[in-house]
């Protein structure tokens, strides 16, 4: 059997569940590569549909194929540039106004789509009613319903797909533009895009184009095209971008008055309220001191105290680890190998105790705890609350995301923050993550740290950090080049959190942090177990001393935890609750401690994914700063403590 390979691409807004859809169609068989000549990444997976190999790409979201940014450059290229044979719309279906500005551009491209309006059961809740059959007919495509989270409707979308064909349905524009399309259309080369839709493109004043047009037109074509688009906007006081977005609005509201009936009545339970007040000026600042003492208590004091307890003193100190050196002591003769898996700087006794037992159960209770977060739509409303307190950086709301997120991942963090329009907000956030932003792992140990101690050592070690993070991103709005972008972000109902989401999430970064991280925390013990048997630890620490002693007040041995922090951070914060727990550390040096490890260069992945993302010498620089600062803050903590004569 003959499986010819089509190509098939989901286009939508941000957030309308892309990615779910995308799931679902191609399974987990998938490859992420950056898209060429950018930084976006684009997923790309494989399914087969009515017995034919199809190519899926998950495209990045737009709110219009004229691009604002890099992301909806790459969707808009990936249209024009590849071989597509059909287009999924993958729409909210409680945003129709935005569904159908995207649908409309579509059907002028001129390439055959279906319309996919999912999450119709939260459009059906806020009585939303829209008339399938209608809109179908008069946009001249199949439109399917589906609730992908369930998987409800897929089984239709998949067989709408065998028959898709190209819309036939476009807006007619004023008299100026239509004439001006005709003169424009005689001289585009052949695309896949239609010519109709590209000229609009060029009318509107898409320079992104441009190279593209260079590639493929004469300097004299090129001349008459931008004479046109010259003399088309000096005929109009608005932008012509602006006058042909708002003509699309008008066609848009005309089919939402045919097509799609909002009862006014809208159930407004707890759940409602509770999401408008999470938002508000006044309101939203105690919810957001309840959810942070939330995670507080159930991070830093169950997890890092009853969980790591349990983990460390019980399951390791009593029956894994004992087994462990009686298991090596009789199978392995040789004293070396022995100190090598369960020695001081033991495989076993260090690495897999640090990950398992003291960092894991932490990691798991904030994976547990940010997956409700996530799966509530919390997350977008702590982005308004923000977006005042990232004015200040230079950033706005959005930047949050990013921010937030990296309380789970810096280097994960680190990628997202393309959803930021310009390279200034980018560098800014970046260095904020590297900077002062701890992963789950080293804010789970921290926390563990903490709680150990009075409440006004907590609140000291958040004030220098927010303090720092403030600063730092203040000075760098005024140093570095370039603006900041607009703040538009959707806001997706309040809900209450599915338990089989959160723990498929969750049981998903496990696998992620086993993988990602356990291989470093063998690799930074080796390293130790080397430079120990070298010789070569004590002098580094002597070396060290006067920094890590002298300036920051710590004893010797936290060296240990800050050489081990270039390769994670949480190894070297683990390092840090190991002396703490010991008793090598007084109060005053804890928070020190914590200081400088939170501020302390990004981890070894962090680093490579901000070369990827940034470049080579905007990562280095970064990593320099971070350096500095955390030394420079550290000592200055230690001495005003010590000057002030505080006592934590």
């Amino acid at each position: 059997m003959n499986i010819k390979e089509n190509k098939i691409v989901l286009v939508g807004n941000p957030n309308v569940g892309k990615s779910v859809i995308f799931g679902l169609l191609t399974g987990k068989y998938v490859t992420v590569s950056n898209y060429p000549g950018t930084t976006v990444e684009v997923t790309k997976g494989y399914a087969v549909l009515e017995n034919k190999k199809c190519i899926i790409f998950d495209s990045p979201g737009i709110n219009s194929f004229i691009p604002q940014s890099e992301d909806e450059k790459v969707t808009r290229d990936i249209l024009l540039n590849q071989k597509i044979d059909k287009i999924i719309q993958v729409a909210d279906a409680k945003n129709i106004t935005r569904t159908l500005l995207i649908a409309l551009q579509l059907a002028e491209i001129g390439l055959p789509f279906v319309l996919d309006l999912n999450m119709i059961d939260e459009a059906r809740e806020k009585r939303i009613n829209i008339d399938e059959k209608e809109l179908s007919k008069k946009l001249g495509i199949p439109i399917v319903s589906t609730i992908a989270t369930q998987n409800q409707g897929i089984a239709e979308l998949k067989e709408t797909l065998k028959n898709l064909k190209r819309p036939d349905y476009h807006i007619k524009y004023d008299s100026l533009i239509e004439e001006a399309l005709l003169r424009v259309e005689k001289f585009l080369p052949e695309s896949q895009i239609n010519k109709r839709a590209l000229s609009l493109m060029l009318l509107a004043g898409d320079l992104s184009l441009k190279s593209w047009l260079k590639e493929n037109l004469s300097q004299e074509k090129l001349k008459f095209l931008e004479e046109v688009q010259e003399d088309l906007a000096e005929k109009y006081i608005e932008p012509l971008a602006y006058i042909i977005n708002e003509q699309r609005l008008k066609e848009t509201e005309n089919l939402i008055k045919s097509c799609v009936k909002t009862e006014k009545i809208i159930l407004k339970n707890w759940v409602y309220y509770l999401g408008r007040i999470s938002m508000d000026r006044f309101w939203g600042i105690p919810i957001l001191i309840i959810v942070l003492f939330l995670m507080y208590k159930f991070v830093g004091e169950f997890a890092a105290g009853a969980g790591v307890n349990f983990v460390e003193n019980t399951v390791f100190g009593k029956y894994l680890n004992p087994w462990a050196i009686k298991i090596v002591n009789f199978l392995i003769p040789i004293p070396l190998i022995k100190e090598l898996f369960v020695g001081e700087y033991g495989i076993f006794t260090m690495a897999i105790t640090y990950a398992l037992a003291i960092v894991m159960p932490i990691v798991t209770a904030f994976f547990l705890f940010f997956g409700i977060l996530e799966d509530s739509g919390y997350l977008p409303r702590l982005a308004i609350m923000a977006n005042r307190f990232c004015k200040i950086m230079g950033l706005n709301g959005k930047a949050v995301l990013p921010l937030v997120l990296g309380l789970g991942c810096d280097t994960m963090a680190t990628i997202t923050a393309r959803i930021l329009e310009t390279k200034k907000e980018k560098i800014i956030v970046t260095l904020l993550l590297a900077l002062g932003i701890p992963c789950s792992a080293q804010l789970g140990v921290i926390l563990a740290m903490l709680a150990k101690l009075s409440f006004s050592a907590t609140l000291l070690w958040v004030g220098i950090v927010l303090a720092v993070i403030l600063l730092v991103g203040y000075l760098a709005s005024k140093v570095l080049p370039g603006k900041g972008g607009d703040f538009i972000l959707e806001i997706p109902p309040l809900r209450i959190p599915k338990l089989s989401n959160i723990l498929i999430k969750t049981l998903a970064r496990l696998e992620w942090y086993l993988k990602e991280a356990v291989p470093l925390f063998i690799l930074g013990t080796l390293l130790l177990f080397v430079l120990d048997k070298i010789k070569m630890l004590k002098v580094i620490e002597k070396m060290a001393s006067p920094l890590v002693v002298g300036f920051l007040g710590l004893p010797s041995r936290a060296s240990e935890s800050f050489i081990i922090g270039f390769l994670r951070r949480d190894y070297g914060a683990a390092g840090l609750y190991a002396l703490a727990d010991k008793g090598l550390m007084n109060h005053t040096q804890i928070v020190v401690s914590l200081v400088t490890i939170t501020l302390f260069v990004p981890c070894i992945a962090q680093f490579f994914v901000s070369i990827k993302e940034r470049g080579l010498k905007t990562a280095l620089l970064i990593s320099f700063v971070t350096f500095f600062l955390a030394f420079l803050i550290g000592g200055l903590v230690n001495f005003i403590l010590h000057y002030l004569g505080i006592i934590l």
